[in-house]
């Protein structure tokens, strides 16, 4: 199951008029990135990994969004949480993208009937469109599902494999990339069909031992399992400057809130962390990253101070910084409790009411005035009709 342009199709949920029109995700800037395009934007040429620069010059009348990791998790969550209900074992392979083992179920429905159900319930109760394909094995389904889009779905049944595949470009074969297909074409192979007539040791000699497994995938052999999906065990997020930078107040406040948005993150999903790490990689491209081991807690006012104390060790005043990062690790399920903080009820309370205006009007809607300079770790989601959002002035303890 695929959820179709899935950060198009989550812009659009928040913001219906963007419907039907050319819209880009990804980073703003000459140096940004094309993280997600609508169908509407790939007549033009337009591809996910494309330059910004360039796909704003082949479609300068589509409209560009920065985009929020925080809100694209919080939707894949939603649809995560309709297929774990739903199916006996599945595998959420992407943030977009999940195998479900329905193996055995037809004994009691329809595979493809259930498959069907699932599919439209997701539909109906995230408003998202998702593709399917249903086959024997991953590849196949991958394959079909691709084929499916957008909005559809495709069932391929048991040993219709390798006629479902054989008039298909090689191209669409998982794992056939831009230099091996062209490495492909040189040899006059475009169509998958060829492939299947080829025998497997003469594309292992071309390919190496990719050939063998690029020739199994084209006859619609793949043993791989559906591995049993479970909570991840570390979150991230990092930023890079449009123009590289030795601004410490723009550094700090940028950390700060990163540290307030994946606090948040932990908050929302019920997890406390028991280990930071800042990550800065300066203009000359080397990286240094230093973590540290914590209490467990999901604490802004806890977090963030180990934060500055880990960049004011790292940070060489006399270079420029091109990136900073920040990661949470040694995850663990349990509610942050008055009794982990070193603070009074008030500040429960606080986190209690800054969590419900995040969870109503996005995870922007409410940080320290210190973070002020920081609104480009994500887009912002203004509800409040052009009015400034809640801002809270530091205070120092």
């Amino acid at each position: 199951m695929d959820l179709d342009t899935f950060y198009v199709s989550v812009e659009r949920r928040i913001n219906p008029e963007l419907k039907e029109r050319p819209l880009l995700v990804g980073g703003t800037s000459d140096r940004g990135v094309v993280a997600a395009c609508s169908y509407e934007t790939r007549g033009y040429g337009i591809h996910s990994g494309m330059s910004m620069k360039m796909a704003k010059e082949l479609c300068p009348e589509a409209t560009v969004i920065r985009g929020n990791a925080g809100t694209y998790s919080k939707h894949s969550d939603e649809v995560t949480e309709i297929i774990k209900e739903a199916v006996p074992v599945f595998e959420k392979s992407s943030i977009d993208e999940f195998y479900a083992d329905l193996s055995g179920m037809d004994r009691f429905f329809g595979t493809y009937q259930y498959a069907t159900e699932l599919r439209q319930k997701i539909i109906k109760e995230t408003g998202l469109p998702i593709s399917f394909g249903l086959s024997v094995n991953k590849v196949v389904s991958k394959v079909a599902t691709n084929e499916a889009k957008p909005n559809n779905q495709l069932r391929i049944n048991f040993g219709e494999e390798k006629p479902f595949l054989a008039p298909l470009s090689v191209k669409k074969i998982p794992m056939v990339g831009d230099k091996t297909y062209q490495t492909l074409r040189n040899l006059g192979i475009r169509q998958v069909k060829t492939i299947q007539e080829m025998p497997p040791d003469v594309m292992q000699q071309v390919l190496g031992a990719n050939g063998a497994v690029i020739w199994k995938r084209a006859n619609g052999i793949d043993h791989t399992p559906v591995i049993p999906f479970c909570d991840r065990k570390s979150i991230s997020t990092e930023r890079t400057f449009d123009r590289d930078t030795i601004d410490v107040v723009k550094l700090k406040g940028i950390l700060m809130a990163m540290t307030e948005n994946l606090a948040y993150q932990l908050r929302r999903g019920n997890k406390l962390t028991a280990c930071i790490a800042v990550k800065i990689r300066y203009s000359d491209f080397n990286t240094y990253s230093k973590q540290q081991r914590i209490p467990y807690t999901s604490a802004d006012h806890m977090l963030i101070p180990k934060i500055m104390e880990l960049f004011t060790s790292l940070y060489n005043k006399r270079m420029l910084v091109r990136l900073v990062g920040i990661r949470f690790s040694h995850l663990v399920s349990g509610n942050y409790q008055i009794n982990l903080f070193d603070d009074t009820e008030e500040a429960l309370r606080l986190y209690q009411a800054m969590d419900r205006v995040r969870n109503r009007f996005g995870d922007r809607s409410v940080f320290r005035a210190s973070a002020m300079g920081a609104k480009t770790i994500g887009r912002m989601h203004n509800p409040f009709n052009g009015q400034p959002p809640v801002v809270l002035a530091h205070r120092k303890q």
